[in-house]
């Protein structure tokens, strides 16, 4: 149960990384032995089992803005946009996480000469909702601890050493920069875990299904495998942006005192949220203009959070594609099947 939760909270933390945008017609994200896609109206993850089996689940799905038009607001359809995909998010995280373990009850039985068993008519080995809940609070506890309360203790002790970062702009400029070396120390450290390898070796796999699905091409193991596995839409760019208007907007409110300032860390984070978001989503259909600029960092890092995939997994993103899109046309959209 502690590796369970272990790995569901690297999972976790990696969601947003992981996590494709839905500026066109499909976006996905990496799960443990697997790849989500979602088109407009439709969402399917796809998991490979240790005996080549791939194993589905796919739903429906509305868009927020056709529910609340309010929602499809600029700033608000950002954080909406985004609140749902860290929904489904999780939602595809767990059912990965459930066939997961449910191999692992198997393989324990089998080696032990006993019969998988249910449990209070529960499936054996499935996640328990009580453990989801946990890892997800923990998780945001450490999110908030880790990127919100110790570049700002580390920027205050700075400045009181060199009174000339106290200057309002100078102070959130080195609280950004720490920020960004936290980010960037906590990916390269979990890189080099084998369980975290291969979920970016399905993150790239998400990135050339999509990129073949763009093309107009067939989408093929084979003409997937030619795309680079860098996406501009990727999460990984989002949270850069993220980083760096985070840094202007903490300029705008000269808030003093620890407190205060925290305080406008947490309370910003939806505002942070959303203008990324519109700047993202500039960028993406503008990509000669300047704010194109801001994906740039995302893109270099993408050499970590994204590895070549085999065709294997290739194979598991296409068949989440696949079903997602023959949902997606069951449910009036457009669709084009491989």
């Amino acid at each position: 149960m502690v590796r369970t939760f272990f790995r569901l909270f690297t999972h976790v933390q990696l969601m947003p990384v992981l996590e494709s945008g839905e500026e066109t017609l499909v976006g996905g994200q990496a799960v443990m032995e697997g790849v989500m896609m979602r088109a407009p109206h439709s969402y399917c993850v796809a998991v490979r089992k240790p005996d080549g089996e791939i194993v589905t689940q796919e739903m429906p799905l509305a868009r927020l803005s056709e529910k609340r038009p309010i929602l499809g607001l600029p700033v608000l359809r950002g954080v909406a946009t985004l609140g749902h995909a860290m929904y489904l998010g999780i939602k595809a995280l767990k059912f990965s996480a459930d066939i997961a373990l449910q191999e692992e009850v198997k393989k324990e039985a089998a080696a032990n000469g006993k019969a998988v068993e249910s449990k209070d008519g529960e499936v054996a080995g499935t996640v328990p909702g009580w453990l989801m809940a946990a890892n997800l609070a923990f998780s945001l506890v450490f999110f908030i601890f880790l990127y919100k309360f110790v570049p700002l203790v580390l920027t205050q002790w700075l400045a009181n050493a060199a009174p000339a970062l106290q200057n309002q702009i100078l102070f959130n400029a080195v609280d950004g920069v720490i920020r960004l070396l936290i980010f960037c120390a906590f990916l390269f450290a979990i890189s080099r875990t084998p369980d975290i390898r291969r979920v970016f070796q399905f993150h790239g796999a998400e990135h050339k299904v999509v990129f073949n699905f763009e093309s107009g091409q067939p989408v093929t193991v084979e003409n997937a495998q030619r795309f680079t596995t860098f996406h501009p839409r990727c999460g990984t760019s989002f949270l850069i942006v993220v980083m760096l208007v985070s840094v202007a907007v903490y300029t705008v409110f000269p808030f003093e005192g620890f407190l205060a300032k925290f305080l406008l860390r947490l309370a910003a984070l939806p505002v942070i949220a959303g203008l990324s978001y519109e700047l993202i989503r500039y960028a993406a259909r503008h990509q000669g203009s300047i704010l194109a600029l801001l994906v740039a960092p995302g893109l270099w890092l993408q050499r970590v959070t994204t590895q070549p995939p085999s065709d294997d997994q290739a194979e598991v993103a296409i068949r989440a594609l696949d079903r997602a899109m023959a949902l997606e046309l069951e449910q009036g959209g457009q669709a084009v099947i491989a």
